[in-house]
């Protein structure tokens, strides 16, 4: 299977009410999984986080996940909203090297603005505000390896 009959996997699942699917051919196996219901903007790349300050940008897609019944990925913690890494990736605060973070402590960001990269295998994942706030906490370090579910910010709804 190439990368193209991947992709429309992808597609095909993301369109549908599936929660998960595992498909054998060829001897490959290949296994998906929604996790929650969330769209995210993704970049595949062809020499990773923009190291050489290049726009290495090869193609922009977006995946759209789609189950209302697995959790989310926020959470509520003392009127604080806790972002969290939705895959297992590395964290970036800007978009490259030599750029402005996306976000500091005390900025104000609306709903859906990017506050951070986790990139996975090359693909560059935009995490965006789930709500209008002030960031009160970053709790990851750039370019530090981040786990699904971890806490990357928290943010004071306004």
């Amino acid at each position: 299977m190439d990368f193209k009959g991947i992709e429309n996997l992808i597609k095909a699942m993301s369109e549908s009410n599936l929660s998960s699917m595992d498909i054998e051919y060829n001897g490959m196996a290949i296994k998906m999984k929604k996790e929650n219901n969330k769209i995210y903007k993704q970049q595949i790349i062809s020499e990773g986080y923009e190291k050489e300050n290049k726009d290495s940008i090869v193609e922009e897609r977006k995946l759209d996940l789609l189950n209302d019944e697995e959790k989310t990925d926020i959470a509520i913690e003392n009127n604080l909203i806790e972002i969290v890494s939705p895959i297992v990736g590395t964290f970036y605060e800007s978009p490259g090297m030599d750029k402005e973070p996306y976000v500091k402590v005390g900025d104000k960001v609306k709903k859906g603005d990017i506050i951070c990269i986790v990139e996975a295998m090359k693909v560059m994942n935009e995490i965006e505000a789930e709500v209008d706030g002030e960031i009160v906490d970053i709790l990851v370090k750039n370019e530090q390896m981040v786990q699904y579910g971890e806490v990357l910010f928290k943010i004071k709804p306004l």
